[in-house]
């Protein structure tokens, strides 16, 4: 079966719509109609329920999703792999979530790149679940997270730490600094039993995020506070614009990396593994650069 059948058939589970798949897919309406009663034939079920200009997926077509997206994703990954140049003989994936890439691994990402020359690498950010789900489906080598991702054919070891300060827009104390636009990011779960074991009777924060960048925008554009790692707020805290809470102690948050026990690239993976382990946490370079921007004093 053509691996373009079952794009077709995902982007018009996605639009619900013939034409706009078509539109999307630069191809015609009527080869539209023609791959979906090919799948259909197929597997001898119908996929879709047609009603004028409403499409639904049947409950076979909802099954078919999950199918559909990893053979699409590893015949993709499997493409790639076989197409790269003869000067490049490895493709290493490398998926984190949100804040990982903030806090660590965009940096890492940059070193690793300069010390593999020669090697192909593609980066995604994922949740954790879909993190664990990739490794165990093959399309992804290493991955990133602030918790664990354990499974009996997987590699789980600590990579790195992050350090965590509470800052504010203004100068501010542990005893008033969450009752006005704290920003609560999420560092994984651990950090959320922990978070609500040291401040246990705060307010709900005025804000939930998992990511770094939008804490940050947002309270040095609105004002507020948000625990954030120190390589980013250093800057920050020397021109002023942010200031540490006093009373409140730094944090640690463990970084770990997974692997596939049985992976392919596992020497490969191993070198990464060691190389980062030498790499201290430096937030991303664009993040970086946001402390230098003139300041707004209206």
């Amino acid at each position: 079966m053509d691996v373009k059948v079952f794009r077709t058939f995902l982007e018009l589970a996605k639009v619900r719509h013939f034409g706009k798949a078509a539109e999307n897919l630069y191809i015609t309406q009527a080869a539209v109609s023609a791959r979906i009663k090919q799948l259909e034939s197929y597997f001898d079920t119908q996929l879709f329920i047609r009603d004028r200009n409403n499409i639904k997926l049947t409950s076979a077509g909802e099954r078919l999703v999950g199918y559909a997206e990893v053979m699409v994703t590893t015949l993709q990954q499997a493409k790639f792999e076989l197409s790269l140049e003869s000067g490049k003989a490895l493709q290493l994936t490398l998926g984190g979530t949100p804040n990982v890439w903030d806090a660590y691994l965009q940096n890492c990402l940059s070193l690793v790149t300069d010390a593999f020359e020669g090697y192909g690498f593609m980066a995604e950010i994922m949740g954790r679940e879909a993190l664990m789900r990739s490794l165990q489906e093959r399309t992804l080598d290493m991955a990133f997270a602030f918790d664990q991702i354990k499974a009996d054919e997987l590699n789980c070891k600590k990579v790195a730490d992050v350090v965590l300060c509470l800052v504010s827009t203004q100068k501010d104390a542990l005893d008033s600094v969450f009752k006005d636009k704290y920003v609560y990011v999420d560092w994984g779960t651990k950090f959320a039993s922990e978070h609500a074991e040291r401040h246990p009777k705060i307010l709900a924060p005025f804000l939930r995020t998992s990511t770094a960048r939008i804490a940050l925008d947002f309270i040095l554009e609105k004002g507020g506070s948000a625990y954030l790692p120190a390589s980013l707020v250093e800057p920050f805290l020397s021109s002023g614009q942010l200031h540490k809470v006093e009373g409140v102690q730094d944090w640690q948050r463990p970084i770990y990396l997974s692997y596939r026990k049985a992976s392919t690239s596992i020497e490969a993976i191993r070198q990464v593994e060691e190389l980062v382990k030498t790499i201290d946490p430096v937030t991303a370079y664009s993040l970086q650069q946001m402390a230098d921007l003139p300041v707004d004093d209206e």
